[in-house]
């Protein structure tokens, strides 16, 4: 060889060898080239977050009504108290004044005091925690194996009786508006006058005399979560549906797949192990904005449930309107659907080989 060529040579086995060119360094490529996906990734989340600041400050401090009225109305209440009540709310500062706080406190894990419960709104994030990720977690989990079970095999059967049921089911469901199926539920199960009511409690998460701990709290707060989840199941998993089924068709009149076909595989080996992982990548955005959703957790289930959660936190906050009280809100919900984002943006570079030759 050469001294002007500039390849090497690789073992390839005993007394053998191979030429490979001098500039193959592709793992260290790769890795540059997906920490640079990362980083732009990761950037692109920070500034979103940073617009979601500033959106939720202007959204929640101009709304028309004010506060202050609210918490004192059918209390006598002088105009020097009014004015002493909002400078300890810190109404009486400018909106710059109060952004330039807000930030400085998002930034350093404070979110303010609740001005309805009196209570830090991070301590009252925590407690809503786990209601809200039990609920929608549960129904995440169980609507997309649902779905994407569903709409596998009405996309493989295209046209058939299974696929026609399968989806227009799925399609009236996810019509349906999530607080007038809950209140329907309500009305069937828990305050009908058919033989199945009273069989399941109309809202909370626990009955006030059940046990506090063992296997009988967790067997009440499994019939106290069975309608909202219902709720949540029968709307969610019909995205799942359409969507995977949507995909799984337009993979059906690939070339690929007569190739494998071709091969000798069995049906099932053609949809099992090639139409569904290429079909699935859709679903996967869908399942990460789900669980993004989960410590938003849904609003109206849980406020036509009484389901002491996030969602029904929120509702309560609007009420006054507590402003820190619905920032802190806001903010954690917008970071959680950011991050899954993220998360999902990442997944896509695992699943997706174009993805990866950017």
């Amino acid at each position: 060889m050469s001294t002007s060529d500039t390849s090497t040579v690789v073992p390839d086995a005993p007394g053998q060898g191979r030429e490979a060119p001098s500039g193959a360094s592709r793992p260290v490529r790769r890795d540059t080239g997906f920490l640079r996906y990362l980083a732009s990734k990761t950037a692109a989340a920070v500034i979103s977050f940073a617009i979601t600041l500033v959106i939720g400050f202007v959204l929640f401090n101009l709304l028309p009504a004010d506060p202050v009225q609210t918490m004192t109305r059918g209390r006598p209440t002088s105009d020097a108290q009014m004015a002493q009540l909002r400078h300890q709310l810190g109404l009486d500062q400018s909106l710059a004044q109060r952004f330039v706080s807000f930030v400085g406190d998002v930034l350093t894990g404070h979110l303010g005091t609740s001005w309805q419960f009196q209570q830090s709104v991070t301590s009252l994030i925590a407690e809503r925690l786990w209601p809200t990720v039990l609920l929608m977690g549960s129904a995440t989990v169980i609507s997309a194996a649902l779905g994407l079970w569903l709409g596998v095999r009405s996309g493989w059967r295209r046209g058939s009786l299974f696929d026609k049921i399968s989806s227009s089911v799925s399609l009236t469901l996810w019509s349906v508006p999530t607080f007038w199926l809950g209140m329907i539920l309500l009305i069937v199960f828990a305050v009908g006058l058919g033989p199945v009511s009273g069989f399941l409690p109309t809202g909370g998460m626990t009955d006030p005399s059940a046990a506090d701990s063992g296997f009988a709290h967790i067997l009440d707060v499994a019939r106290h979560l069975v309608l909202p989840c219902l709720t949540m199941i029968l709307v969610v998993f019909a995205q799942y549906v359409m969507i995977m089924r949507s995909s799984i068709i337009d993979e059906l009149g690939s070339p690929y797949l007569l190739t494998v076909r071709a091969k000798g595989l069995t049906d099932d080996q053609v949809r099992r192990r090639h139409a569904v992982p290429n079909a699935l990548l859709p679903s996967v955005t869908m399942i990460f904005l789900h669980l993004g959703s989960v410590v938003g957790g849904a609003i109206t289930v849980e406020t036509v449930f009484s389901w002491p959660g996030l969602g029904y936190l929120s509702y309560q906050a609007l009420q006054v309107p507590d402003l820190p009280l619905l920032q802190g809100t806001f903010l954690v919900f917008s970071a959680s659907v950011i991050l899954m984002n993220l998360l999902a943006d990442i997944a896509y570079r695992f699943l997706d080989p174009r993805v990866r030759a950017q």
